[in-house]
């Protein structure tokens, strides 16, 4: 026979759970916010920090200094009216789902590990799939009044793809107050640890 005692026994032990798991998490996202779940097309992925407190960036994402040109710092602003974001916003938008966050780097590079929940439009071929995005066709270009709110993002703050695809954006009527910039892009995204999916 259940019980109203029992229905409270197992709401605490269920609560229990839940704080020993949270108190695992050594290394959150927030204080209060040991992970994020974000719908993707392949099913829900799990963002998390990673928990080994001794991990350093290796390989490519070690690098601090590379050749400028082509890859010099980038403004925090790549155009008028565009918005930058950090990781917490980035994660708010892919966990409420509120916009379409867009890895606009070569395949090469997405397919060597991107941020869940990320699409892959490489600024290559951005002015061309503007319909992906709430943009109609019309005689003259792209009828973007339609348009959904973007956060890109490419290798980095010395990385000129997702700014390049920003200002082709724009001039093809896409409007800046609906796009986001996440500037820190995979390399700042790698050395907070936080979770990368490989397509």
């Amino acid at each position: 026979m259940w019980c109203p005692k029992s229905l409270l026994l197992m709401i605490a032990a269920v609560i229990g759970v839940d704080r020993a798991a949270a108190q695992e998490i050594k290394v959150g996202i927030g204080p209060d916010r040991p992970s994020v779940t974000v719908e993707t097309k392949d099913g829900p992925v799990t963002i998390m920090r990673d928990q080994n407190t001794e991990a350093v960036l290796d390989g490519d994402w070690a690098m601090t200094s590379r050749e400028c040109p082509p890859f010099c710092i980038q403004p925090m602003v790549p155009a008028a009216g565009v918005s930058p974001i950090g990781e917490l916003e980035l994660l708010d938008m892919l966990e409420g789902g509120q916009a379409v966050v867009i890895d606009s780097r070569t395949n090469d590079w997405f397919l060597g590990g991107t941020i869940p929940g990320a699409i892959n439009i490489p600024y290559t071929d951005i002015g061309d799939r503007l319909g992906e995005l709430g943009c109609e066709p019309d005689f003259e270009g792209w009828d973007c009044t339609g348009a959904k709110e973007v956060a890109l993002f490419c290798n980095g703050l010395w990385c000129g793809q997702s700014p390049s695809a920003i200002r082709v954006m724009i001039s093809l009527g896409y409007p800046a107050e609906r796009i986001r910039y996440y500037r820190g892009g995979m390399q700042s995204w790698r050395l907070l640890g936080l979770t990368v999916v490989t397509p």
